[in-house]
C-alpha cells in the first residue's frame, strides 16, 4: 500500500524530481484514476509562493499540462496534474538522435500553440527547454507533447519573488536580456522555443551563447547543418538576440512555420517512423489502488429459505399481498374445497393417434390451467317451492284488492 496524502492521494512510486521536490505517481481516490502529484516541502516563503502561483495556474489547453488540483498535509503540500507517459523530449532525442524535420515541425507547432494559450493568460513561462516538455506515449502515431512546469513562471506586471540581479531559468535556454537581468516578457518564451527546435533538429543541446556571438558579428548565419533552409529561416526569427527582431507573438511564429512545411521536400520512403515509447511502464508489482480492492458497496447476505415439507393432501397455501393483512402481517389463508359439480360430465371424442414426423422439432406441453370452480344448479324441489311461494302471494294480492 502507498501512502495516502491528505486522505485522498494514494502515492505509489516517484517518477521525477526536480529543485522544489519529487513528483509521484499517485491514484486519485476522489477522480478514481492514476495522476502525477507534485509533492513540495514547506521549507519558506519563496518555495510556498511559487507553489501557490504554479497550482492557481488553470489553462484549459491540449497542449498544456497545468495543476488540476492542490492538498497539504502537515509540512507537505502537493498539487496534481495528468499523468503523462511518454516521458520528455530529452527522452526521445535520447532514443532517436536528430529529428526528422517533418516530425519536428509537428513539435514545434504544438508547442507554439500551447505557448499561445499560455502567453494569452498574460503569463510567461520562463523555463522553455525539453525536459518540461513531456510526450504523450502515442507510439508511431501522430505526436502530442505537453508544455510543463510552471514553476517559475509568472504573469506580467507581478512582483519578482527574487532580486533584480538574480537570474532565473536553466542556462543555455536563456535569452540574451534575461541574462542582463531585463523584464520577463513573451519574446523571450519564444527565443527558448528556437533553441528547443535547433535542438530536436540536430541531437544534441545546441550553443546557445556562440549563436548569440555569430548573429552579433555576422548576423543570421547560414543554416546549420541537417537543418532545411526554409525551416531555418523560422528559427533564426525566433534566435535574433533583439528581442524586438524576434517574432513578437507565438501565432506569428506558427504562421510562418506552416508556409515553412509547404517548402519542405516530402519525406523519403525509407523513413522509418519516430515511436514515442511509455516510459513509466505498469505500476510496481502488487499494488492496487485501495479504491479498487474494496467494491463500492457491498449486498449483505441472505439466509437460505427453506420450504417446510407439505403433506400430500395438504391445502395449497397462498401469501396475502402487501397491503391485504398490513405490511407487519405474513399469514396465510387457504381456499375452501371447490363445490362439486352437478349434471352429466361432457364426454370429449378420442383424437386419433398419429405418427410424429421424423424431422420435427418436440413441442412443449401446454401449460396447465387450473379447472374453474363451477357452482351445480339449485335442485328441482327447491325451484318449485319458489315459484309456488310466487304464485301464491300473487293470489294473495288481487283477493285483498277485490275486498276493498
Amino acid at each position: 500500500m502507498g501512502e495516502i496524502f491528505a486522505g485522498r492521494y494514494e502515492l505509489i512510486d516517484p517518477i521525477g524530481r526536480g529543485g522544489a521536490g519529487a513528483v509521484w505517481r499517485a491514484w486519485d481516490h476522489r477522480r478514481r484514476r492514476y495522476v502525477a502529484a507534485k509533492v513540495l516541502l514547506q521549507s519558506d516563503a519563496h518555495t510556498l509562493l511559487r507553489f501557490v502561483r504554479e497550482q492557481a495556474l488553470r489553462i484549459d489547453h491540449p497542449h498544456v499540462l497545468a495543476p488540476a488540483s492542490w492538498a497539504a498535509d502537515d509540512d507537505k503540500v502537493l498539487f496534481t496534474m495528468d499523468l503523462v507517459a511518454g516521458g520528455s523530449l530529452a527522452h526521445v532525442i535520447g532514443d532517436y538522435g536528430a529529428l526528422p524535420p517533418r516530425f519536428v515541425c509537428t513539435l514545434l507547432d504544438q508547442l507554439l500553440s500551447g505557448l499561445a494559450a499560455v502567453h494569452a493568460e498574460g503569463v510567461v513561462h520562463r523555463d522553455i527547454k525539453p525536459a518540461n516538455i513531456l510526450m504523450e506515449a502515442t507510439g508511431t502515431g501522430r505526436p502530442h507533447l505537453r508544455l510543463s512546469d510552471f514553476g517559475i513562471a509568472m504573469r506580467k506586471g507581478e512582483p519578482r519573488l527574487t532580486e533584480t540581479a538574480y537570474v532565473v531559468g536553466t542556462p543555455g535556454y536563456l535569452a540574451p536580456e534575461q541574462l542582463l537581468g531585463s523584464e520577463p516578457d513573451f519574446t523571450a518564451d519564444l527565443f527558448a522555443v528556437g533553441l528547443v527546435g535547433l535542438y530536436l533538429l540536430q541531437g544534441a543541446k545546441p550553443d546557445s551563447q556562440a549563436l548569440v556571438e555569430q548573429f552579433f558579428t555576422h548576423g543570421t548565419p547560414d543554416a546549420p547543418q541537417g537543418v532545411p533552409a526554409p525551416l531555418w529561416d523560422v528559427l533564426a526569427a525566433l534566435l535574433q538576440p533583439d528581442p524586438r527582431s524576434r517574432f513578437q507573438t507565438a501565432t506569428g511564429a506558427r504562421r510562418a512555420l506552416a508556409e515553412a512545411v509547404e517548402l519542405l521536400p516530402p519525406p523519403g520512403p525509407d523513413g522509418d517512423p519516430v515511436e514515442v515509447f511509455d516510459q513509466l511502464g505498469p505500476v510496481p508489482t502488487g499494488f492496487t489502488p485501495r479504491a479498487l480492492q474494496e467494491p463500492a458497496y457491498e449486498t449483505p447476505p441472505t439466509a437460505p429459505t427453506t420450504v417446510p415439507a407439505q403433506p400430500a393432501d395438504a391445502p395449497t397455501p397462498v401469501t396475502a399481498p402487501l397491503g391485504v393483512f398490513g405490511p407487519s402481517e405474513t399469514g396465510s389463508f387457504h381456499l375452501p374445497p371447490p363445490l362439486a359439480a352437478v349434471g352429466p360430465t361432457p364426454q370429449t371424442q378420442p383424437q386419433p393417434q398419429t405418427a410424429p414426423h421424423p424431422y420435427a422439432q418436440p413441442q412443449p406441453a401446454p401449460p396447465a390451467v387450473p379447472r374453474a370452480t363451477t357452482l351445480a344448479p339449485p335442485p328441482a324441489k327447491v325451484t318449485a317451492g319458489i315459484l309456488l311461494a310466487a304464485v301464491l302471494c300473487f293470489a294473495v294480492g288481487i283477493w285483498a284488492l277485490t275486498q276493498i
